[in-house]
């Protein structure tokens, strides 16, 4: 995640942007189970979101976005699936 956070498309991103980012991984990095916990629910919802957002208004590619997702995804237990 910090390699595509540091890199070209990361410099694309508004401030509010990468609170989203940081907001959603740390609820996942904090989640035991996120089937019995909302926020991390909700952070997965959060930066699927972003992604879409970001790909839409063309600063992202499908690839970077898909990637970024995945790398956030990754902060959780590791039992999600999505």
């Amino acid at each position: 995640m910090v390699r595509i956070l540091n890199g070209p498309d990361g410099g694309e991103l508004r401030p509010d942007e990468l609170a989203r980012i940081r907001e959603a991984a740390d609820s996942l990095i904090f989640c035991e189970d996120v089937e019995l916990d909302p926020a991390a629910r909700d952070a997965a919802d959060e930066i699927a979101d972003l992604a879409v957002d970001l790909v839409e208004s063309g600063r992202w590619d499908e690839d970077t976005a898909e990637e970024l997702v995945s790398e956030v995804l990754a902060c959780g237990p590791v039992a999600f699936a999505g």
